[in-house]
């Protein structure tokens, strides 16, 4: 380990990517943090070694030639459509280290169809499924079958939204029509995949793997419908916690044998071996865990706890991977307390909002013991901060429970404003069942 100070690149402007450019700029071995395009949370974290570039997360050409003039150490990829994209194999072939999977290895999250397939070959648990590359098909195979509850998806990426829960054949019809036929989701929707509904609650588990070793990060959970209870549309995600009381220390070793652990080796024998985050979408049923989904990429809003938790120096850990010696690295540690995450959105969000909204009372905010203002659709104008996008801030606390952590997040959302901000009000509350 050299302690040469190093150059970072961060992909993106979300929430996520405040979280990582964050977390890396506290490191001892940090020279600058650049983040493109970042936001305005990058852009004000005054006593961190942290800028925002201009510069688009899916103008390729364009981050590569910045990260070969500036001599970049190491770019961490935020984002899955820059994934999905290439950008790894972009960098990697110029010469710059990339935490980050191969556009081949990211089709683990840019396709359903092709996750689904290697769950299968894999033997990792998952919804028994059907893909379809047409409509006709799909809605053939929906009136053949008994009335029940089935999920609809579109197989690309759809900012989590392309997702459709159906409590009947006719609701699963209606899904098909709109992914397929209707092309909410754009080329998304080219291909279905329609599976049984599972019953349970949903789990999030990140593990970082450099394709031979990985190391699990403590259990989350997101909380992807719009409203309290769970109820309308599913989101990009309204807020997250960890740990989760529902994953047990037990169950974590479980689901590295069986899940995780298979997926590296399948995606290795496949020739497309996998560096970065494997993220898995779990649900805990009755009949035990089975996997939902995969994604590539650090999960938006449950980085931001994750980040909160985490003591140890993430440089470190980004830069074993890229180099794939994370065996070499040393245990990491977390602060034992709790952090719940609560997204603030644009009114409207996840269909059609606004932007362009003064956001008021940030300094109060910040102030809050053990709480801190992760920005995600935010920019600066004239010196104000405004909104520009569906999900705004994650406002994030540490407490000494995840009641009093809950507690500490929502005191800090109180002190913010602007028009048409919203949130859930129940996030965390699962883990008190």
């Amino acid at each position: 380990m050299g302690h040469r100070k190093m150059k970072v690149l961060v992909v993106g402007g979300g929430g996520r990517e405040h979280a990582l450019a964050w977390k890396i700029g506290q490191s001892p071995r940090i020279d600058r943090v650049f983040v493109a395009p970042g936001n305005a949370g990058t852009a004000s974290e005054s006593n961190l070694p942290i800028e925002n570039v201009q510069i688009a997360d899916s103008d390729i050409p364009k981050l590569v030639e910045f990260a070969k003039k500036n001599a970049i150490d190491l770019a961490v990829i935020g984002p899955e459509a820059p994934l999905a994209a290439g950008i790894s194999d972009a960098l990697v072939t110029a010469g710059i280290r990339v935490f980050g999977p191969s556009k081949q290895a990211a089709e683990l999250e840019a396709s359903k169809v092709f996750c689904k397939n290697l769950l299968r070959h894999a033997d990792v648990p998952t919804a028994d499924f059907r893909t379809f590359r047409d409509v006709e098909s799909a809605r053939a195979f929906l009136v053949d079958r008994e009335d029940s509850a089935m999920v609809v998806k579109a197989d690309g990426l759809a900012g989590g939204k392309g997702v459709i829960v159906c409590t009947n054949r006719e609701e699963a019809i209606e899904a098909v029509e709109r992914i397929g036929a209707s092309k909410e989701f754009g080329e998304a929707g080219n291909q279905l995949v329609i599976e049984e509904r599972l019953v349970g609650q949903e789990a999030s588990i990140l593990a970082i793997t450099d394709g031979r070793s990985l190391v699990t990060m403590p259990a989350a959970q997101d909380h992807k419908p719009a409203h309290d209870g769970d109820k309308g549309p599913n989101t990009g995600g309204m807020g997250a916690y960890s740990p989760t009381p529902l994953v047990t220390e037990d169950m974590l070793r479980s689901i590295e044998a069986k899940v995780l652990v298979p997926t590296v080796h399948q995606l290795k024998r496949m020739r497309r071996p996998f560096k970065g985050v494997l993220y898995a979408g779990l649900m805990i049923t009755k009949q035990g865990v089975k996997v939902l989904e995969y994604n590539a990429r650090f999960g938006d809003p449950e980085c931001q706890p994750l980040m909160m938790r985490l003591q140890s120096d993430l440089l470190d850990l980004l830069e074993a991977t890229a180099d794939e010696r994370l065996e070499e690295l040393p245990d990491l540690l977390w602060d034992p307390r709790p952090a719940v995450c609560v997204v603030m959105a644009s009114e409207g969000y996840p269909g059609s909002y606004t932007t362009g909204h003064a956001i008021r009372g940030l300094a109060e905010a910040a102030a809050v013991a053990e709480a801190k203002v992760f920005h995600a659709g935010t920019a600066l104008r004239d010196g104000q901060v405004i909104t520009t996008g569906g999900r705004v801030l994650g406002v994030t606390a540490l407490g000494s429970s995840i009641a009093n952590a809950k507690l500490q997040a929502y005191t800090a959302v109180k002190c913010i404003r602007w028009e048409g901000a919203w949130c859930r009000t129940d996030i965390s509350d699962k883990a008190q069942h």
